[in-house]
């Protein structure tokens, strides 16, 4: 007489939630990690501080809730993307993956799972950057004899929000496609801040051909012009479709394409 035994070597799906709370904490609990939240938490500090004594020293100038948030988001601009980088670069690098793919081996759902992960950091680095906006113009009414101003467009904070999310997605979307962090990061840096403000505002300045073309290539002046109606000169325009067709080219050149192409690689590349 002969017995069968079968063992079940299923097991219950990973919940959702569970893979980008992990994500999350690969991102922030990590000496590294601890670094840059301190570092960019010194810089908004000392932009608060510049931004407080230019206006204690000059009584004329005046700024809102809004334009104090706008301040203080600029360091988490320039320095927070870089969790969106390390979190798919730093695992091909120091081959962690290996350990993440055995846990999960549905990749779509680990780079899903990124991608969450790094668009509440995004939203979270906002709200971080409002409530130090707050504190500063409490500090603004005591410092100066200026009336403190609260009344803060949602339009306003709904483009600034957009923005920051859209430097998050093209710092992932260029981890996904290089799978190097100091490929990444020096390749995102020179897009996002280096040429921006060094190079273009001299070509826009001495060419015509730059104002027609820059702003189909760069997103900051692509959303700028739709944001604010004026061009990168301060000159005036009518917002139509043509120019949110401009905006919507450059996501797609910096975010959709390179963050396809970026997951089609991850989901091809061998693990090894």
């Amino acid at each position: 007489m002969s017995t069968t035994t079968t063992i079940d070597l299923s097991r219950p799906a990973i919940p959702f939630g569970r893979e980008v709370r992990v994500e999350l904490r690969k991102m922030i609990d990590t000496r590294g990690g601890v670094w840059l939240f301190a570092l960019t938490g010194i810089f908004i500090l000392l932009a608060m501080g510049l931004t407080l004594l230019v206006l204690g020293l000059n009584s004329d100038s005046t700024i809102t809730a809004g334009g104090f948030a706008e301040v203080m988001a600029l360091p988490v601009s320039i320095l927070l993307p870089v969790f969106a980088i390390l979190i798919v670069s730093s695992e091909w690098s120091q081959r962690t993956h290996l350990t993440t793919f055995t846990l999960q081996p549905n990749r779509t759902r680990v780079v899903l799972a990124k991608f969450v992960a790094v668009s509440l950091l995004a939203l979270a680095t906002m709200v971080i950057a409002i409530a130090f906006g707050v504190l500063g113009n409490v500090l603004y009414g005591v410092i100066t004899p200026n009336e403190v101003v609260w009344n803060v467009p949602v339009s306003d904070l709904a483009w600034t929000v957009f923005q920051q999310l859209l430097f998050f997605w093209m710092a992932f979307a260029l981890a996904l496609l290089l799978l190097n962090t100091p490929a990444a990061i020096a390749v995102f840096y020179v897009a996002a801040l280096i040429l921006p403000f060094m190079v273009y505002p001299v070509l826009l300045a001495l060419f015509g051909w730059a104002r027609d073309l820059l702003p189909w290539i760069q997103i900051d002046y692509a959303v700028m012009m739709v944001r604010e109606g004026t061009t990168f000169l301060g000159d005036p325009i009518d917002v139509g479709p043509i120019d949110y067709l401009r905006m919507a080219v450059t996501i797609v050149l910096w975010i959709v394409i390179p963050g396809t192409l970026g997951f089609l690689r991850v989901r091809s590349t061998e693990v090894k």
